[in-house]
């Protein structure tokens, strides 16, 4: 599987809707690593191959998504994302962890590993 690109409508409807709740609660059946980035943004383009790789390695034990900072700038803001790329790791369980900076892959498999994976196991 391919990343996904996420909209914010998306995020509401399959994340947590931050409208009508007020404490965290994903709504996702699998953990997820949401990349915040931008087209221009030269960093985020070193990342994106890796977590194109990331999405097919663990194609059915996680979700990639992607969102476009300059689109969905609702999305961002709720997350206060000021410096690109960061990434937002949510494990099925307990609170999401935010990461900014681009990552190197074995930073990200360490992360979904340990982070993300251990739990489901």
């Amino acid at each position: 599987m391919a990343t996904v690109k996420l909209t914010t409508a998306d995020f509401k409807r399959n994340i947590f809707n931050y409208e009508t709740e007020k404490d965290w609660k994903y709504t996702g059946h699998l953990p997820a690593i949401i990349d915040f980035y931008a087209d221009w943004c030269g960093p985020c383009k070193m990342v994106a191959p890796v977590l194109e790789e990331l999405a097919a390695e663990y194609d059915g034990k996680i979700i990639i998504y992607k969102v476009d900072t300059e689109v969905e700038q609702e999305l961002s803001a709720v997350f206060g994302i000021q410096s690109i790329p960061s990434f937002l790791f949510i494990p099925m369980e307990g609170t999401p962890m935010m990461q900014p900076g681009a990552l190197p892959k074995n930073v990200f498999k360490q992360a979904i590993e340990n982070n993300l994976l251990a739990a489901v196991k």
